[in-house]
């Protein structure tokens, strides 16, 4: 690739990385931050809070395949210039709320940002532009939005600090129409539209039933990645830890995603992504292992093998379509696998809790490890499938 290529490829992978930082900051990563004051303002309970940010999550997953095939047929600038209008929209909402009503109407507009604008079109839009070398770009892209949390939580934080929470949610939707919409819509260049997909998809076998695999461990791997993201330090505390020792491990979790990320980018940048996602599908089990031979001593090991898995699976679920069905109809595809995460998703914060509060901390690690590890053994059963793939597209 010539200089230019290079620098006009590095302009468009760091655009799309921090539209992802400030989309991923702006809403997913708001909850955590926002709960409390928001349910003391409105007189509501945390819990019906975190439901309508639950539906919110559902709603985006239903509009995952009508966001991928939109941008198959018309690429992915416009689609993601229009969710920072559709963020900012939901943002102002949410200042504006005064009950449980409008605070369902602001989250519902997000949702439906969220639907559109997350890492699936980010995914897409680099598939469109990049065709089959995309790889290094969805990499890259997950490299700087892999610092969401790290940028979101403590400028929420700070915003609502100095502003209040509606101020802090006015403050994040300028940011949308005053750095994302500019910069989605003149940074990331118009894809050519899509080719049909290939003749693979037509096939009665083979395609049908990896896309079936696929969801299933996506769905599992984010089921599992966004529990612990909601009860992490709660685990660890339960397992043995003091509170503050809990949140110290619990905070290496980014660095370790990044870390995972920047190993895929440099060493395992010509592996199969098919390799990457095993690897990353082990690594939270072998961390339950640790702990449960060598107890709360082995915490932190579990939070950096947690924590680099997670931080590879994001990358696999943007590559591993890529790799088994190639370009064409790629949104499409990604939005069908996310649909099912997104629903598991909702539910897990849910659902993990109420194992960890009636059963213990062993058995929620049960669960997540187990899930996990059947992931990776549902991996291995897309060997002769991804042979199948590869050879249609041939």
């Amino acid at each position: 690739m010539s200089d230019a290529g290079s620098r006009s490829r590095l302009v468009v992978v760091s655009t799309l990385g921090i539209t992802q930082t400030l989309a991923w900051g702006s809403t997913y990563y708001l909850p955590a931050v926002f709960a409390d004051p928001v349910a003391a303002t409105l007189h509501i309970s945390r819990t019906w809070f975190f439901g309508i940010f639950s539906a919110a999550l559902l709603l985006s997953g239903l509009l995952g395949p009508l966001a991928g095939r939109m941008i198959d047929r018309h690429g992915g600038r416009d689609v993601l210039a229009a969710t920072n209008l559709i963020f900012a929209a939901g943002l102002v909402l949410l200042a504006l709320a005064a009950n449980l009503a409008g605070l369902a109407l602001g989250w519902a507009v997000i949702g439906i940002g969220m639907g559109f604008g997350l890492y699936e079109a980010a995914f897409a839009t680099a598939a469109g532009i990049y065709g089959a070398e995309a790889r290094r770009a969805i990499i890259g892209i997950t490299l700087f939005a892999g610092f969401a949390s790290t940028v979101g939580w403590p400028l929420s934080a700070a915003l609502i600090h100095a502003f209040g929470w509606r101020g802090a949610c006015l403050g994040w939707a300028l940011l949308h129409l005053g750095l994302g919409l500019p910069a989605n819509r003149l940074l990331v260049p118009r894809a050519k539209a899509a080719p049909p997909p290939a003749a693979a998809a037509d096939d009665t076998g083979k395609v049908p039933w990896t896309m079936v695999v696929l969801a299933s461990v996506f769905g599992a791997t984010w089921f599992v990645s966004t529990a612990l993201a909601a009860h992490l330090p709660r685990l660890l505390q339960a397992l043995g830890l003091a509170p503050a020792e809990a949140v110290f491990a619990a905070s290496l979790v980014g660095p370790a995603q990044v870390a995972a990320r920047l190993v895929e980018f440099s060493l395992l940048r010509n592996a199969s992504p098919m390799l990457s996602a095993r690897l990353a599908t082990m690594l939270h089990p072998t961390g339950a292992v640790c702990l449960a031979l060598l107890g709360p001593m082995a915490a932190i090991p579990f939070v950096l093998l947690h924590g680099a898995g997670n931080g590879l699976l994001t990358i696999a679920r943007g590559t591993l379509p890529l790799a088994l069905f190639g370009a064409a109809g790629y949104g499409l595809r990604t939005g069908l696998l996310a649909a099912p995460a997104r629903v598991l998703q909702g539910a897990a914060p849910l659902v993990f809790g109420l194992i960890l509060d009636r059963d213990g901390p062993w058995s929620a690690l049960l669960l997540s490890g187990g899930l996990t590890a059947a992931s990776f053994v549902a991996l291995l059963l897309l060997r002769p499938a991804a042979r199948h793939a590869a050879a249609q597209e041939t």
